[in-house]
């Protein structure tokens, strides 16, 4: 992988975990040589991926829409920062410039981002594998609600496979490394259920 899109908060959130995380993903993708692609914000757990990046001589290229710059929220010191008109031009962006998306702890904001990314694959839009960093078991719940969705008949056991949970960097890197995406169509019936 060349370069990873990370969404997460522009909080920091409560516990130091939070910010510990986001930072050692920075770094460890700087030494990896993988490029960091996200929000382009200098506050938050967004600041908090972009410096250890950049403090660890990695690449960093921040999308951010106009908007939001006009906010004095915009990292003063990342490799590139592009400025998009729109929220929906922001994710695309960040799409097309990276092969993987991991997701950190954050707000609606980065649930729909994720989210979306993760509707663009199962509809075979894309094949990029899609991770989440489960800091702090912030997102337990979340992959209860997806196990929810299966159980319920609304969503297959292979698309639920295609998101790629750890709480340890290493472990989801290699998770995605290894990745292979589904062949099969989106739509449930009783033969494919």
């Amino acid at each position: 992988m060349k370069r990873i899109t990370v969404f997460c908060g522009s909080s920091m959130g409560n516990a130091p975990l939070f910010k510990e995380q986001a930072y050692a993903l920075g770094r460890t993708l700087a030494e990896l040589k993988i490029g960091v692609v996200y929000g382009g914000a200098k506050v938050g757990l967004m600041g908090e991926i972009a410096n250890g990046a950049l403090e660890n001589h990695g690449e960093v290229i921040g999308v951010l829409p106009r908007f939001l710059q006009e906010k004095e929220l915009a990292h003063e010191g990342l490799t590139e920062l592009l400025l998009v008109e729109s929220m929906h031009e922001r994710k695309t962006k960040m799409h097309e410039l990276s092969d993987g998306v991991i997701m950190l702890p954050g707000g609606f904001g980065t649930l729909e981002e994720f989210f979306e990314m993760l509707t663009w694959a199962q509809l075979g839009l894309h094949q990029k594998p899609i991770g989440i960093l489960n800091t702090n078991g912030f997102y337990t719940h979340l992959m209860d609600l997806i196990q929810t969705m299966v159980d319920q008949g609304f969503l297959k056991a292979m698309n639920q496979d295609m998101v790629l949970v750890s709480d340890e960097i290493d472990q989801l890197l290699l998770l995605m490394k290894n990745y292979k995406a589904p062949t099969v169509g989106k739509w449930i019936t009783k033969e494919t259920r």
